[in-house]
């Protein structure tokens, strides 16, 4: 099976952790991921099956918008509520107005240093597991884009928020540097993630929801027989929606049958694009074309053989 799934990821899961549950659940061994999640957030996670395992290059650099929870008057050391405390508990009393101007000179493109806790690696080695052995990590500062970062509320010790981020973000690091400024410590008490380049989480499904599909397609006959098309209607990203910065173009079956075997085509229609998306019908995404010269187009990544 060929698509892209959008999972609700709980908290407690790493990407990893998903990836091999629907591998156990669809009985596929070629699933992959868009884009890693922290173990204590939740929401949008993207995953790729089959031959469309592909497409990761294509979203590399994707942004994410998140909503979340900072919790003031200590920080720990993985910039999370999962952490050990490393500061002294504060009492503290936040202002609205003041923590939203705080937050606007976090916006724009900023140098951030990512939590210990991450998977940056050190001389070859992920930071993670030097922190875990209570080694010493000294990351040094990324440059990240922040482009929308809005302080919603406060209590008395905690500030919800809306971020809108590219990619590289850690809003671990944010809530951690907030705390410094402020001098009191802080936390990411909680992370969700709504959107994810193109997929948001209104399209997203449970893990149950997925298994739930994949047993009502073993145990109804007329389901199953029709089960993939179903499944694919029901619970897979359509593929028209992936990669929306490129333009469409539907193969003839003669186009169809050369760009499988990777030869290049004619496509007069897209004599303007430099690379295109190409269907064979409205649901089979066969490859990813460029231009060579004129309307030639090679298939530099096809998906469909």
């Amino acid at each position: 099976m060929n698509g892209v799934l959008v999972i609700d990821k709980p908290r407690g899961l790493t990407s990893h952790d998903v990836v091999n549950r629907v591998r156990r659940i669809l009985g596929q061994r070629s699933v992959g991921h868009l884009g890693t999640l922290d173990p204590s957030a939740t929401g949008v996670l993207h995953i790729v099956l089959g031959n469309l395992t592909r497409l990761a290059q294509f979203y590399a650099h994707s942004e994410k918008t998140y909503e979340g929870v900072i919790r003031f008057g200590f920080a720990t050391d993985t910039y999370d509520a999962d952490g050990e405390p490393t500061t002294p508990l504060q009492d503290v009393h936040l202002s609205l107005d003041a923590l939203r101007a705080l937050a606007a000179g976090f916006q724009g493109t900023i140098e951030q240093i990512p939590p210990p806790f991450s998977a940056k690696k050190i001389a070859g080695v992920p930071a993670y597991k030097l922190a875990r052995k209570k080694k010493e990590v000294v990351l040094k500062p990324v440059t990240v884009e922040i482009k929308e970062f809005e302080i919603l509320s406060t209590t008395a010790d905690q500030a919800t928020f809306r971020a809108r981020v590219a990619s590289g973000t850690y809003m671990r690091s944010i809530a951690h540097e907030i705390g410094q400024k402020l001098g009191c410590g802080a936390h990411l008490s909680s992370l969700r993630r709504t959107t994810a380049a193109e997929f948001v989480i209104e399209d997203a499904h449970s893990l149950r929801e997925l298994e739930d599909a994949m047993q009502q397609g073993t145990v109804e006959s007329d389901f199953a027989a029709n089960f993939e098309a179903d499944f694919e209607a029901k619970m897979l990203v359509h593929p028209r929606k992936l990669v929306p910065q490129l333009p469409s173009v539907t193969a003839t079956e003669e186009n169809a049958a050369l760009i499988r075997s990777g030869r290049a085509v004619n496509l007069p229609e897209m004599s303007r694009a430099r690379q295109v998306k190409v269907f064979y019908g409205q649901r089979e995404l066969i490859a990813i074309a460029t231009r060579i010269a004129g309307t030639l187009f090679h298939p530099g990544v096809v998906f469909s053989g």
